[in-house]
């Protein structure tokens, strides 16, 4: 079975050549005096986004790191992760790292059997009928092109959704709830049963969905958006993300490698990054549902941005149900990082 030598996995995914070096120590920019948050602003003006965002449910957070003001649009309501969750599972994978229990090289093997949906990077690129993967690849392609595959054979190997909750909970993280596999979650969030193997291929998938009546597909929708698991709250969200860049959950290496492939991150280009100034940086994990019969469940994006004059802070967005086009989505999250920015002080 073939492995992907690290030059070839470049081209097959544009993976950088020199990955682990963002495991080497950098020099962010020193704030010039202690950082505040006009959360009287951000209310007020938040109160427009919520409103262009309905009939969706849209939840917006902002924490200042090192132990700030963190201010919620809602402090109870639960959204549902999609993708997001690649950026807790990989920081669980790289605690096991620290801890001994897995290497970054550990080679991982994949078959036929093992692969997602069609859209995946790794399902394009695939030479089965099987192929080995370090573990690194695998949490640079969750986390940087979101891909479901290597999501979960990463999951796989840690010991599954439980573990990534159990990582979370032993760091008293107690609202963010991984619970099942990306072959699990989206089928179920169309009705269409128990992933099959065969749905890797677009076509085979789209012809599966088209087969479930739509009153089935909104109802297994409606069940998906009120449904607990695989959800996380606004303050949750923004205390691992502000713990994160902290250097409070995982080693000084790890945490250096995993902010660095959420810098690179390939997805959401017009979301949290496009509300924030030319110079500044964005460390962060987007989440997107299928849309659906007009509905979109998720669209979000959450990360901690670091400006120019070295301030940082951690954003959080999650739209929920909405009906709104992709642009439209996705210009309520640049807006929302783009009103954030201006009550940074």
């Amino acid at each position: 079975m073939p492995f992907i030598h690290l030059d070839r996995r470049a081209a097959l995914f544009g993976l950088s050549t020199a990955l682990l070096a963002a495991c080497k120590p950098g020099a962010p920019t020193a704030p010039r005096g202690p950082a505040s948050l006009d959360t009287s602003r951000l209310a007020d003006g938040f109160g427009e986004l919520l409103a262009r965002a309905r009939p969706a449910v849209f939840g917006f957070g902002v924490a200042l790191t090192g132990g700030g003001t963190q201010w919620v649009s809602d402090a109870t309501a639960r959204f549902p992760l999609q993708s997001v969750f690649k950026v807790f599972l990989a920081a669980a994978a790289l605690a096991m790292v620290d801890a001994g229990q897995m290497r970054l090289a550990e080679p991982i093997v994949l078959s036929d059997q093992d692969r997602a949906f069609g859209w995946d990077p790794m399902v394009r690129a695939w030479r089965g009928p099987a192929m080995t993967f370090p573990v690194v690849d695998l949490i640079a392609l969750a986390v940087q092109q979101s891909d479901n595959t290597a999501a979960d054979a990463l999951m796989k190997r840690i010991g599954g959704p439980a573990a990534v909750t159990a990582w979370l909970r032993g760091k008293a993280i107690a609202d963010i709830s991984v619970d099942r596999y990306e072959t699990e979650i989206q089928p179920e969030v169309l009705g269409m049963g128990p992933f099959q193997p065969q749905w890797s291929d677009n076509r085979a998938w789209t012809a599966a969905r088209d087969a479930v009546p739509a009153e089935a597909r909104e109802a297994a929708t409606t069940r998906y958006l009120a449904d607990a698991r695989d959800t996380a709250t606004l303050a949750a969200s923004l205390d691992f993300l502000t713990r994160l860049a902290a250097g409070q959950l995982l080693s000084a290496a790890s945490t250096r490698l995993l902010l660095r492939l959420m810098t690179d991150s390939r997805t959401g280009e017009h979301r949290l990054k496009a509300g924030l100034p030319a110079n500044a940086s964005l460390a962060h994990k987007t989440g997107t549902s299928t849309t659906d019969l007009g509905l979109t469940p998720a669209t979000n994006d959450i990360g901690v941005v670091t400006l120019a004059n070295g301030r940082r802070f951690a954003l959080a967005a999650y739209i929920a149900g909405s009906t709104g086009t992709e642009g439209t989505r996705e210009g309520l999250i640049a807006d929302a990082a783009r009103l954030a920015v201006s009550c940074v002080r």
